[in-house]
């Protein structure tokens, strides 16, 4: 309004006309973005390009998470179908053309590790290699289960350090620690596993069910991890 000089009604109806051409998109009630030519086939902008303006426009405190982070960190075992972004409480998800942006709550998340990404256009905040390996394990049933989690797990433990995923497991629940410790043991990255031991061994009080949903009793229990093993895990292929 300010810049054409025309009233609200007007600018409102240039919108509509745009939108109807595929020229811009609206993910959000009253947020806009421009769609440039080579993405009017997705019929929105990719994600990565207008979360961090819809999150500063929201407000609040987000980061790329889970399997979009571990994507953004070179783990793109399986591509997500929705690009994951972490909030203090839950949004319902956005659905814009072909593009989905699903929201999930950790009301801890301000804790996080996290890195910043380019993009684009612009920055955005993502999920340390660490946070994200630990989150993934957190939040299994987002990220297709504890086999894609295995499988994720492969390809990002070559960005993982061992003091910085002892510092992001001291913020984390002591279970996630326990079954990332599990996950990194079966893919024989004993380094990254053995920086966990001391920490499980003095925080993790009972045995764990390895898959929370699942029965477990009178099944294998593992010391090393204080887990009982009421599941397989078969990383997918």
């Amino acid at each position: 309004m300010t810049a054409l000089g025309v009233s609200l009604s007007a600018v409102r109806a240039s919108l509509r006309r745009l939108k109807r051409r595929g020229e811009i998109a609206e993910p959000y009630r009253g947020f806009h973005v421009i769609v440039p030519p080579e993405y009017r086939r997705l019929g929105c902008l990719p994600p990565e390009q207008f979360v961090p303006q819809l999150m500063e426009y929201l407000g609040g405190t987000y980061y790329v998470a889970l399997l979009s982070a571990a994507e953004l960190h070179g783990a793109a075992h399986h591509r997500p179908q929705a690009f994951q972004v972490m909030l203090a409480k839950n949004r319902r998800a956005i659905a814009c053309g072909e593009v989905r942006v699903q929201f999930i709550a950790r009301h801890d998340l301000a804790r996080t590790p996290v890195v910043e990404k380019n993009s684009p256009r612009g920055r955005m905040r993502v999920a340390s290699p660490e946070a994200t390996a630990l989150e993934i394990v957190g939040y299994a049933d987002h990220c297709g289960g504890l086999d894609n989690v295995a499988s994720v797990l492969a390809d990002l433990t070559e960005t993982l350090g061992a003091t910085k995923l002892l510092e992001a497991a001291r913020l984390c629940p002591i279970v996630w620690v326990q079954r990332l410790g599990y996950l990194l043991d079966l893919a024989e990255h004993q380094d990254l596993a053995n920086s966990l031991v001391d920490h499980v061994r003095e925080h993790a009080l009972t045995f764990a069910p390895l898959v929370r949903a699942e029965p477990a009793t009178r099944v294998p229990r593992l010391g090393r991890w204080k887990l009982a093993l009421n599941a397989s895990v078969e990383p997918d292929e």
